[in-house]
């Protein structure tokens, strides 16, 4: 499992980065996972629950 971010949807608002920055960064106005990986997330559940925009989903790899 890992995270996926809707771009059309996302406001840049940096609160995943904030949460979890080992997850996540703001760039040219969008956020953008710069670890897939949940287990290596230090909040994974905080950040897609607290997303305003509701454009973090988690994403099953299998």
């Amino acid at each position: 499992m890992g995270f996926k971010i809707e771009e059309k949807k996302c406001i840049g608002c940096g609160l995943c980065q904030t949460i979890c920055p080992e997850c996540f960064v703001v760039k040219n106005g969008l956020a953008k996972v710069i670890n897939f990986e949940l287990k290596n997330c230090c909040n994974f559940k905080e950040v897609v629950e607290n997303c305003p925009c509701k454009a973090i989903k988690f994403e099953n790899k299998n």
